[in-house]
C-alpha cells in the first residue's frame, strides 16, 4: 500500500467546520490558538461565531483553512496514523502539505498565507475580478475559449481539476464573456463562483511579486516527505525549487487533474483527503477511480481511514 495524503483549499471552508473533531482531540484547540497568537485575532472564534461572507474572505479563508488541515493532520498522527509516502494540496492546501512535511513552521506558514491572502485582494480591486466552473467542456476547448476572448481583458483556465470540470479566472467581464461562449461550445454548466479574488492568472502577478519577497525572507527546510506541486505537477523535496515553485502557483493554473495522476503513475493506491470536506475526495474519485479514498475530518472519517489504511 503506498498512501499519499492531499490537503484542500478554498472553497472547502464553513462555518463550523472540525467542531466534532475538536471535541474530541483537545489539540484542535491547541493548533488554532497557535494561529490566532499569530494572527491577532481569535481564529476559531471567527470560523465558529462568525459570518460566512467573514470567512469566505481570501484574507481570512487562507490562514483558516492553512490551520483547520494542519489540525486534521495532528489528530490522524496522535492517533498513530502512518507517514504517506508523498503529499499534495490544492492551491492553498499546498502550503499545509509544506508544513506537513517540515518546509515550513507552522507559525511562519499561518504569517505567510495570511499575507498572501492580503497580497492576492489587493492585487484586483472588488468587482473586478472573477472565476467560474465550465463543467462538461474538455480542457482544450474551455483554453481555446478563454484565447478567443477580445481585448485587453484577463480570462484563462485557472484550475484543471478533473476530467470535464475547469475553473476560469479574469477580469469579471471577460469571465462572463467566456461563460456565454462555453454555453454555445456545448458546456453543460458555466457558472460564476462567489469567490472575492481571480486566483492562478496573470492578474496575480503583483501579488507573486511581493509573495516572493517574503519568502526570501523564510526560513525553508527540503520536504522530509516529496510533495507534488500545483504549478506544473512534479515531486519536489528541495526547499529553492519549492519556493520558485510557490511564486509560479500564484499566477498559473493548478493541475490538480495531471498532478493526481502523476501520484498513481509514482505508485500510490490510497489517497486521503485531510481537512474540511470531501471535495478532493471527489474531484480524485473522477481523476483516478482505480485509487482507493477517503477522507478525514471528523472522528468517525479518522477511525474509518485508520482502520482501512493502518
Amino acid at each position: 500500500m503506498t498512501l499519499a495524503m492531499v490537503f484542500p483549499g478554498q472553497g472547502s471552508q464553513s462555518v463550523g467546520m472540525l467542531k466534532d473533531l475538536a471535541a474530541a482531540f483537545p489539540l484542535v484547540h491547541e493548533v488554532f490558538g497557535e494561529a490566532s497568537a499569530q494572527l491577532g485575532y481569535d481564529l476559531w472564534r471567527m470560523v465558529h461565531e462568525g459570518t460566512a461572507n467573514e470567512l469566505d474572505r481570501t484574507v481570512n479563508t487562507q490562514p483558516a483553512m492553512l490551520t483547520a488541515g494542519y489540525a486534521c493532520w495532528k489528530a490522524w498522527k496522535v492517533m498513530g496514523g502512518s507517514d504517506p509516502a508523498m503529499l499534495a494540496g490544492h492551491s492553498l492546501g499546498e502550503y499545509t502539505a509544506l508544513v506537513c512535511a517540515g518546509v515550513l513552521k507552522f507559525t511562519d506558514a499561518i504569517r505567510l498565507v495570511s499575507e498572501r491572502g492580503r497580497y492576492m485582494q489587493e492585487a484586483v480591486p472588488a468587482g473586478e475580478g472573477a472565476m467560474a466552473a465550465i463543467l462538461g467542456l474538455d480542457d482544450e476547448k474551455i483554453v481555446a475559449v478563454c484565447a478567443n476572448i477580445n481585448g485587453a481583458r484577463v480570462v484563462s483556465a485557472a484550475n484543471f481539476n478533473a476530467p470535464g470540470q475547469v475553473v476560469i479566472s479574469g477580469h469579471t467581464d471577460a469571465v462572463q464573456a467566456a461563460i456565454d461562449a462555453a454555453k454555445q461550445a456545448g458546456a453543460k454548466r458555466a457558472v460564476q463562483l462567489p469567490v472575492s479574488v481571480p486566483s492562478h492568472c496573470q492578474l496575480m502577478r503583483p501579488a507573486a511579486l511581493r509573495l516572493s519577497v517574503l519568502l526570501d525572507e523564510l526560513e525553508m527546510h527540503d520536504a522530509a516527505i516529496p510533495i507534488m506541486q500545483n504549478a506544473d505537477s512534479e515531486l519536489r523535496r528541495n526547499a529553492d525549487a519549492i519556493k520558485h515553485s510557490l511564486e509560479e502557483q500564484l499566477h498559473q493554473p493548478v493541475h490538480w487533474h495531471r498532478g493526481i495522476r502523476r501520484l498513481v503513475e509514482a505508485g500510490v493506491d490510497r489517497i486521503v483527503e485531510c481537512g474540511p470536506g470531501k471535495i478532493l475526495t471527489g474531484l480524485c474519485k473522477r481523476i483516478a477511480p482505480e485509487v482507493m479514498h477517503q477522507a478525514v475530518y471528523d472522528p468517525p472519517s479518522l477511525k474509518a481511514a485508520l482502520g482501512e489504511l493502518n
